[in-house]
């Protein structure tokens, strides 16, 4: 009886794709370690991300994009703008909705945030990486780039 013949490099393929899902979602894992948002829960987190990638919104807009309902929305954005992280304008097409957008005080947390990420990710590769191995993954990321543009 004959094997059906499995191409080796598709297989290598598929393993190093389910190798670097698993990789990936660790890395991040430990980046959302570093973040330092003033202890903020993960909900509020990224309602900050979302107004920091999409500009102002709507809780409505928040909600969907999360995928929950916009009273649930609305308790993480009043303790975002208690905390003064984010602040509400009228909106110029239609008055009765409530544009959110972050503040200076935020920008400036998300900046030093994000700078705590990177010094953890430089020490981490300049600790644990060999001078060659760190010019591999100079190399690796280059590839990584490819992947993930259109």
């Amino acid at each position: 009886m004959n094997k059906p013949s499995v191409n080796p490099a598709a297989a290598d393929a598929m393993a190093t794709a389910v190798e670097l899902r698993v990789l990936v979602g660790k890395l991040r894992r430990r980046l959302r370690e570093q973040i330092n948002l003033g202890g903020l829960p993960w909900s509020q987190v990224s309602v900050i991300g979302h107004l920091e990638r999409d500009g102002p919104a709507t809780i409505t807009a928040l909600a969907h994009a999360e995928g929950m309902r916009p009273q649930s929305m609305g308790a993480n954005v009043a303790a975002l703008l208690e905390a003064g992280l984010v602040r509400g304008t009228p909106d110029p097409d239609d008055g009765r909705r409530t544009l959110l957008s972050l503040t200076p005080a935020c920008r400036k947390l998300i900046k030093a945030s994000r700078a705590a990420r990177e010094d953890w990710l430089f020490h981490a590769i300049q600790t644990r990486l060999a001078p060659k191995e760190q010019a591999r993954l100079v190399r690796a990321v280059a590839l990584l780039k490819r992947l993930v543009e259109p």
